[in-house]
C-alpha cells in the first residue's frame, strides 16, 4: 500500500438506548443515562469493537453517550476522550418534549421534520448544517492525528446523519436517507486519494435487543 492509500477507519457509534427513545422525547441536550436495555447493548457493543483494536474512543460528553464509550474503551483498553463535536444538537425549545406534543402544538414544524429537517428552524436550536460542520471538523482533526489507525466515535443519531452526509457529499435533504439504531454501528475508511468512503452502515448483529426509531 503505498503513502498516499494509507487507511484509517472510523468505527462510528449511536449511543444506547435511554428512556427518551423509548418513550419518544427530542432528546437534544437533555442528559438521559443507559437505561437498562442500554446498559446491556453497551456491553454488547464493546465486545464487538474491540476485535478492531481501536486506538482512542471519541464521545460526545452527554452520559447516554458517555457510558456508552466508557464501555468501549475498557474492552479495548483505548483511552477515552470527551469531545464536543460530538455532542447531540441543541433543540431549543423542543429538547426534552414528547414528539406527540410537538406535532400536535406545531403541525407545520413537524411537517417539515418529517420531510425537510435541514429546513427547520426552532427557537434556540442548531440547525443540522451546524451540526454536521463541527462534528465533521472533530473527525477530520481525529483522522489526521490518527492517520492509518482506528478509532471510535460515540454519538448521537442526530449527529451520526449529518456526519456522513458531510463526509460522502450527500446533498440536502439527507437526514432521513441514513438509518443508525441504538448501540448500531457503522465503519468508515478514511485515504488521501478517496477521501471518505461508507463500508458498512448501522451494524446490529451484535445486539440482542434494539428499538428502532423511524422519526
Amino acid at each position: 500500500m503505498s503513502e498516499h492509500t494509507i487507511r484509517t477507519t472510523i468505527l462510528l457509534v449511536r449511543h444506547g438506548e435511554c428512556r427518551g427513545n423509548v418513550e419518544g422525547f427530542f432528546r437534544g441536550r437533555v442528559d438521559f443515562p443507559l437505561n437498562e436495555t442500554g446498559l446491556r447493548q453497551a456491553e454488547e457493543v464493546a465486545g464487538t469493537l474491540a476485535s478492531y483494536r481501536p486506538e482512542a474512543v471519541f464521545s460526545s460528553p452527554l452520559l447516554r453517550a458517555s457510558q456508552t464509550a466508557e464501555a468501549i474503551a475498557k474492552a479495548s483498553s483505548a483511552p477515552l476522550l470527551v469531545d464536543e463535536g460530538f455532542n447531540n444538537i441543541c433543540l431549543g425549545t423542543w429538547e426534552g418534549r414528547p414528539k406527540t406534543e410537538i406535532a400536535d402544538q406545531f403541525p407545520e414544524m413537524w411537517r417539515t421534520w418529517l420531510e425537510n429537517p435541514e429546513a427547520l428552524s426552532v427557537e434556540g436550536a442548531e440547525s443540522l448544517n451546524d451540526v454536521l460542520v463541527r462534528s465533521k471538523a472533530s473527525l477530520d482533526r481525529i483522522v489526521a492525528e490518527y492517520r492509518g489507525k482506528t478509532v471510535v466515535a460515540v454519538t448521537h443519531r442526530t449527529v451520526v446523519k449529518p456526519l456522513l452526509a458531510g463526509c460522502l457529499g450527500i446533498p440536502s435533504p439527507y437526514f432521513w436517507k441514513t438509518h443508525m439504531d441504538t448501540a448500531a454501528y457503522s465503519v468508515l475508511h478514511f485515504d488521501d486519494i478517496h477521501g471518505y468512503s461508507l463500508f458498512c452502515l448501522n451494524q446490529t448483529h451484535h445486539l440482542s435487543r434494539f428499538t428502532t426509531e423511524w422519526i
